[in-house]
């Protein structure tokens, strides 16, 4: 009796152990039927041109008029930079124009009347005196011929008179040139000066309008990197400004993924920091990356490495709410 029932036993357990074994292998035939090779994902990120905002002028941070993260247009302040020093250059150079201006304006004007009216009055004195001279040499001269005098007294007077004759024409040409007054050289380098003077003042004004930096574009605050008080050297990047409308994604794929993403394709793309928000881009770049980012140890199974590839796709509606860094995730079909 008990060599029986235990026979039974062992007959019970051996039909629940092959249950359980053709349980099993059911399961993994109907598992092995339905399962599918994993969805490929593809990672990439959102990225946008910053543009550095630097300017001519070093000098010290007054005063920032935005802060990181601020939207701004083209033509807003920035940023306050003072620079004692070239204020300086500017008076300097206006006062050197204002120099160089009274002097042209001096020379425009000529000689002064006073000045004229003296050398017309030396010019008829040596006139005078001329005429007294050779009235002199003339009764000398007579004189002379008559044996009166001798002939040093002669050859004094006719001396005289041609001293007084050159003394004459001296005068008149000291009259003449006061009456012409300055001479057109005189008149062109002062009117040189002054322009050069001008140009000293355009240079200075020119490098203190990058006192104020303004946006050259639409665009958000991305960072600001002196602290307000801070020296800023010559070309010197204040702060970079992310723009409004040039934005793109970047993804680095292997090579057998390109017939998914050809130039000019519009795919899929999903953002998660947006919401799982789901979009379109066309795809407007492919280059080789020139390395194996995403390389296999292929060879030793016979196949070939797997080059990566960069891609840029520029999404097809505008994204306000998109900022460079965010996650692209793009699922080959």
């Amino acid at each position: 009796m008990d060599t029986n029932q235990e026979k039974r036993e062992n007959k019970v357990l051996l039909i629940s152990l092959a249950v359980i074994i053709l349980m099993v292998v059911t399961l993994a035939v109907i598992g092995f039927m339905f399962i599918n090779e994993p969805t490929e994902v593809v990672q990439g990120q959102a990225e946008a041109t910053a543009v550095k905002i630097s300017g001519k002028l070093p000098g010290r941070v007054e005063t920032f008029y935005v802060q990181e993260g601020d939207s701004v247009k083209a033509g807003d302040t920035l940023v306050h930079i003072h620079s004692s020093v070239a204020e300086a250059k500017l008076m300097q150079a206006q006062a050197m124009t204002t120099a160089a201006q009274a002097q042209n304006r001096k020379v425009d004007a000529g000689v002064r009347k006073q000045t004229i009216q003296s050398a017309q009055d030396l010019w008829k004195q040596a006139q005078a005196a001329s005429e007294i001279a050779r009235k002199t040499f003339e009764r000398m001269e007579s004189l002379y011929k008559q044996g009166v005098v001798s002939a040093q007294k002669r050859d004094e007077a006719q001396a005289a008179y041609k001293v007084a004759q050159a003394g004459e024409s001296a005068a008149l040409s000291q009259y003449n040139l006061a009456k012409s007054g300055a001479q057109q050289e005189d008149k062109t380098s002062a009117a040189a000066m002054v322009t050069v003077a001008r140009g000293g003042v355009k240079e200075v004004e020119a490098v203190l309008e990058d006192q104020y930096l303004l946006a050259p574009c639409d665009g958000m605050v991305d960072e600001i990197y002196p602290q307000q008080g801070e020296l800023v050297a010559l070309g010197a990047p204040i702060m970079s400004v992310l723009q409004a409308d040039d934005k793109w994604i970047t993804f680095n794929v292997r090579e057998e993924l390109l017939n998914d993403m050809p130039m000019g394709k519009e795919i899929e793309v999903m953002i998660p920091a947006l919401g799982d928000t789901i979009v379109k881009a066309r795809v407007y770049y492919v280059r080789d990356m020139g390395d194996y980012a995403v390389w296999r140890a292929t060879k030793a199974t016979g196949e070939w490495d797997s080059r990566t590839f960069k891609i840029k796709a520029r999404p097809t509606v505008t994204l306000p709410n998109l900022r460079p860094g965010m996650s692209i995730i793009y699922q080959p079909k």
